[in-house]
């Protein structure tokens, strides 16, 4: 039995996407070039007419243009910086420039002698004049590759950059979350242990809330980015924690429309600042409080606020916006840069809001 040919295996060369309008936007530059050098030739020679320099540099210069740019693409080493690596890269601009003299030169000569600029058989076949035409397409051809050359790896540099920010970012992120978790689990814990004597049935229910908490907080831990809704789930299994601990001292509403349910956001967005309401807000007040946690839309962006009726908001309270804000403003930093804002206000009737404000997603 003769056996099965191996299936093809597509090169990275043929499966890569091709950016066509960023090629069109290529092409009018190389276009504008082109016209600069026929105006520069024709401001030294006005003598001369102005439509054979024009003809000649836009042929070559478009022709230049299209095997480079398009042929850099056949290379697979062009896949992240845009242009092969080492000798591919000199034969292919040297290559181009060839053909492109050649080529546009042949279409150039033709069209100048339908149109009447030069005698049949005439071009422009002068020793003189070949000697500057092969110099100008040899330079402009040298500079026009550098230039896209150079474009290019200050893209690729940029991204690299911005990738190295956002793993920083990332991992800055991760170290915030790793110092929050531990101080609510050993609380939590030791809140169990304490009602597993003395009221064994809301110890179940503690264990519950925890068990659904820390599940919520393990799917949050291996993505960047949850739904509303999730967050919201998460913030009502802390709370759940939080009131059997606090008892009557602690009470809660959590308001989000329907319509924001789906809405993504970052992952532990608004644990850290409930977590300040109760530290800073209720717990310091013998008779506690309420926490309001809500979402809305303004405009284009959305406002999540985790209001309280605590103790307030002092004027020297810098733990109350230290570690908590400046969690929750790293998150927002990260997936919203300066598209989002971050508030603690003191409440008029008493009692403080914090407020985070980043863009609405449709």
């Amino acid at each position: 039995m003769r056996p099965e040919p191996a299936p093809l295996v597509a090169t990275p060369a043929l499966v890569k996407k091709i950016d066509w309008l960023a090629k069109f936007r290529h092409m009018l530059q190389v276009m504008a070039f082109a016209l600069a050098i026929a105006t520069l030739q024709y401001a030294f020679t006005p003598d001369r007419p102005y439509g054979p320099p024009l003809v000649y540099s836009l042929f070559i210069a478009t022709i230049t243009w299209a095997v480079i740019d398009l042929g850099r693409e056949l290379f697979p080493s062009s896949a992240e910086t845009g242009w092969p690596q080492g000798w591919a890269a000199l034969v292919l601009v040297l290559g181009a420039i060839v053909l492109g003299y050649v080529g546009g030169t042949r279409i150039a000569d033709t069209l100048c002698q339908y149109y009447g600029w030069y005698p049949p058989g005439a071009g422009h076949q002068d020793p003189a004049q070949l000697r500057n035409s092969i110099l100008i397409t040899a330079i402009a051809g040298i500079v026009g590759s550098f230039y896209f050359y150079a474009v290019n790896k200050s893209a690729y540099l940029q991204r690299k950059m911005l990738e190295a920010r956002q793993h920083a970012s990332e991992a800055r992120l991760k170290l915030l979350e790793t110092q929050l978790e531990p101080h609510m689990l050993f609380n939590t814990l030791a809140n169990l242990r304490a009602l597993i004597g003395s009221d064994p049935q809301r110890a179940q229910v503690m264990l519950d809330h925890m068990i659904a908490y820390l599940r919520a907080t393990l799917g949050a831990s291996l993505q960047a980015t949850h739904t509303l809704q999730a967050e919201f789930d998460r913030v009502r299994d802390y709370l759940e924690l939080m009131a059997i601990r606090m008892g009557p001292r602690l009470s809660y509403s959590l308001d989000l429309p329907e319509a924001l349910a789906q809405h993504p956001v970052p992952t532990l967005l608004l644990q850290p600042l409930v977590e300040n309401s109760i530290k800073h807000g209720l717990e310091p007040k013998v008779a506690g409080g309420h926490i309001a946690v809500s979402a809305r839309r303004e405009g284009p962006h959305i406002v999540l606020d985790v209001s309280d009726t605590g103790v307030g908001l002092s004027g020297t309270d810098s733990e109350r916006t230290g570690f908590g804000m400046a969690q929750v403003r790293e998150r927002l930093a990260s997936s919203h840069g300066a598209e989002s804002a971050i508030e603690l206000v003191a409440i008029a009737s008493g009692g403080t809001r914090a407020s985070a404000r980043f863009p609405y997603q449709s």
